[in-house]
This record gives structure tokens, C-alpha cells and sequence, in this order.
């Protein structure tokens, strides 16, 4: 491992400052990935810079409007154990209880899943179906861009230099709206998507399909929306036909490769099969909480 210097800022000013100081910086949230990939010579820096203190980056707020905001260094054990997201957001637990083992899911982030960039992590096409947005910090001082923007290939986001992602900001879900992510993989436990779909729902009160999302990971060189599956699904009844046309185009909309972990073809199957599935769970959802709370239908 090449040699570099280690830095703990308290705030977010101190932390954009240090990241402006001209030296090739990295930034540590979890340090799940990052660490390893210093260790293997994959990644340099002159400056390591540990957010873990950054009092905007480690807190969870939930907004009067009932939007929540999740700040990147967050561990995801916190984020899947917090009443909120377990009550009002359980595709986000979904995907932040297969993220790792329990250890890695102790220390390892939301931000820091994001960061990586994988076309194959498990947050990214949660995220994007809830239509989170990702706040950032940087020299040129704050935006926001909707997580579905934030990947730009595989290991690459937007970040600027010197920029750093604050938090994730989930807005609250509309009346009879649910969200579902899965994957597929060939083992239980701590390993990488062969492909995942998640998928939003939700309904008028004729009980016919107002909006909806789908997103796909680890079959294109980021995880991606998949507009025509929502043209095939809005207006509708939620049925197996309906969900049978959305997870066509998600087929068509899948660009996979063959690697060691699948092919191609096994790829866009398992688009078409996911997101049938996600949809159905979506619905399963949202007919549970009409059941449990069936004066806000």
C-alpha cells in the first residue's frame, strides 16, 4: 500500500477545504471498499479524508413534507434499523440488509455503495425507483441531481473534484404506493447481483396504475431506469399481463455482458423475470397496508 496521509475533519467546511488543498484526495465513509482497494494498489491518494465526523453526512432526519435524509456515511445497519425506513421505505431495507454480511453492513455506507459506482449494487436500483435525490458539496458549492443521474459507467459517478456526497433525500411516497427490490444471485449470502430489478407501484383510487418505476442493475454499465416498462404499466390494472408487458421491456431494455457470474441471455431473462416479480411484491405491499389502514385509501 502506498503511503498517505490520514485526515478527520469535524465538519463539512473543514472537510471541503481539505479536499481543495490540490493533493490527489479519497474520501472514507464505511472504508469497506476503499481500504481494500488501497490495499491492492487499485486505487492512490496523498490524502485520505475520513468523513465519519461530519455531522451531515452521519444523521438521518425526517422532514416535516415526510421526505427522508439520509447522510452518506450513515452505516447501513442504522439506516435498516431506523423506525422510518423500516415503516415507510422497505425496499430501501431490502437492499441495505444484502448488502455484505452483518460485520461489513456495521461499518459499510450508503454513500460509499453509491460512490462505487458498481452497475451491480444492491442500493442503487432501490434508490432510483423511490426517486431519491443525492445532495453534494463542493467547491462550487451544493446541488442536487436525482440518484437515476449519479452513475456515469462502471466505477464512475459525478462527483466533481473535491466534491463530496452529503446525504440521499427520499421524498415521502404517495397514498397506495409501494416499492419492492430483489436480486438474483447464486449463493445466499455476501455476494454480487447477477442482475436486479426494483420496481414502484402506485395506484388511483380506482385501483388502477398512477405512476410506477422499474430499475435494473448489473445488466448495462450502470443500473438503469426503464421508461418504457412505466409506459406499459400507468393506466392499467395491476395483473399479471400488465406486469408480463412492463417486464418485456425490461428485457429490451437490458445491455448485459457475459462474465464469469452469467451470460447475456441469462442476464435479460432475469430482467424480465425480477421485474415481474418486484412489481407483484410492490402490489402485495400496497394491498397489506389498505388492509392495515384502510381509512387512507
Amino acid at each position: 500500500m502506498q503511503a498517505f496521509e490520514y485526515a478527520r475533519p469535524g465538519s463539512l467546511a473543514e472537510a471541503l477545504s481539505l479536499a481543495s488543498n490540490g493533493r490527489r484526495v479519497l474520501f472514507l465513509a464505511g472504508g469497506t471498499d476503499v481500504i481494500v482497494q488501497l490495499r491492492e494498489g487499485r486505487r492512490t491518494c496523498d490524502l485520505l479524508i475520513d468523513l465519519k465526523r461530519v455531522p451531515e453526512l452521519t444523521t438521518i432526519t425526517e422532514h416535516p413534507s415526510g421526505a427522508l435524509e439520509i447522510g452518506a456515511a450513515v452505516p447501513l445497519a442504522e439506516i435498516y434499523e431506523h423506525p422510518a425506513v423500516r415503516s415507510r421505505f422497505p425496499a430501501l431495507v431490502d437492499a441495505a440488509t444484502i448488502i455484505g454480511g452483518i460485520a461489513i453492513q456495521s461499518r459499510a455506507t450508503l454513500g460509499g455503495n453509491l460512490c462505487n459506482a458498481s452497475p451491480a449494487a444492491d442500493s442503487s436500483p432501490a434508490l432510483m425507483v423511490l426517486g431519491a435525490l443525492a445532495r453534494t458539496a463542493g467547491p462550487s458549492g451544493e446541488r442536487t441531481l436525482p440518484v437515476a443521474d449519479f452513475f456515469l459507467g462502471p466505477g464512475r459517478n459525478a462527483l466533481q473534484p473535491g466534491e463530496i456526497l452529503v446525504s440521499v433525500r427520499i421524498p415521502p411516497l404517495p397514498t397506495n404506493a409501494a416499492a419492492f427490490y430483489h436480486r438474483f444471485i447464486p449463493r445466499n449470502e455476501m455476494d454480487i447481483a447477477v442482475a436486479s430489478a426494483g420496481a414502484f407501484l402506485a395506484l388511483d383510487p380506482q385501483g388502477r396504475i398512477a405512476d410506477a418505476k422499474v430499475a435494473l442493475g448489473a445488466v448495462a454499465p450502470t443500473p438503469i431506469l426503464v421508461p418504457a416498462a412505466r409506459e406499459a404499466l400507468v393506466g392499467r390494472t395491476p395483473d399479471t399481463e400488465a406486469f408480463a408487458d412492463a417486464g418485456q421491456a425490461a428485457h429490451d431494455a437490458a445491455n448485459p455482458i457475459d462474465d464469469m457470474r452469467g451470460s447475456a441471455a441469462q442476464r435479460r431473462h432475469l430482467a424480465r423475470v425480477l421485474t415481474v416479480r418486484a412489481l407483484e411484491h410492490a402490489l402485495r405491499r400496497i394491498r397489506a397496508h389498505q388492509k392495515e389502514h384502510p381509512n387512507q385509501q
